[in-house]
């Protein structure tokens, strides 16, 4: 299978997952490759599912029926799990999406990255951290939908305290993003001018979590280091960015 045409798959958990950024989390699925097998898993009978209902047919999704056998329990993580270890097995998906804010999920996860296929979650900001860093990359579906209604709306006003960007505010560059980059920035190699290449800053940071820039408002990389204080931007002959700490 060639890489234009890499098999993907997006597993959504309709119980703990709102149907309010499908549209965002198919264009980020994109990155992996054609979403030819989307599914979701629930109780179709609940109300509560009304909206993920409304969505199946527009974003060609397969529902798949799961009754609660157990009152507070349903069988949904598990079918999930045995679908996807299927799938795995069967050698023909290069990717996958997990949709769930649910902390069960990260042993499956660990374990499809242990096979070396990417796996991209998709949450609330609430999402357990052990989820969370189980996957290749983690994305609050919340800060990922408010970013692309930015783009949508066009940069914002002046006065509105967002980052040179336009795409994210500067509250959320806190200091455990900001000492996560500089450990990349040092694990990274550094030409003579103390210059690392910015692509292989994002890859360290990403190794040691599940560090995406849509977390924080960002679209790309580098419009999250420009916001980022005492770092420096350049642009090279090649076209390619990299980035020096200052202090």
């Amino acid at each position: 299978m060639t890489e234009g045409n890499r098999n993907t798959a997006l597993l959504i958990d309709a119980d703990n997952a709102s149907h309010h950024g499908i549209d965002a989390v198919l264009t980020v699925m994109a990155e992996l490759g054609e979403v030819n097998i989307r599914r979701a898993y629930g109780n179709w009978r609940k109300q509560a599912l009304k909206g993920w209902v409304d969505k199946l047919h527009v974003y060609g999704i397969e529902p798949q029926q799961q009754f609660d056998m157990t009152k507070g329990k349903n069988a949904t993580d598990m079918k999930m799990t045995i679908d996807a270890m299927d799938m795995l097995f069967s050698g023909r998906v290069n990717g996958f999406g997990i949709m769930s804010s649910d902390s069960d999920f990260m042993p499956l996860a660990m374990r499809l990255r242990q096979d070396g296929y990417p796996v991209y979650g998709f949450g609330s900001a609430k999402t357990p951290e052990a989820f969370k860093a189980a996957c290749s990359r983690f994305i609050d579906v919340d800060a990922l939908t408010r970013s692309d209604s930015t783009r949508r709306e066009g940069p914002a006003k002046s006065g509105d305290s967002e980052s040179p960007s336009g795409n994210g505010k500067r509250g959320q560059v806190d200091d455990k993003l900001i000492a996560l980059l500089v450990d990349a920035y040092n694990a990274s190699d550094r030409d003579e001018r103390g210059f690392a290449n910015m692509s292989q800053v994002g890859q360290r940071a990403g190794n040691r979590s599940s560090f995406d820039v849509r977390n924080y408002g960002f679209s790309r990389l580098s419009d999250l280091f420009e916001a980022v204080p005492n770092f420096n931007t350049e642009r090279r002959d090649d076209n390619q960015l990299w980035v020096k700490r200052l202090r």
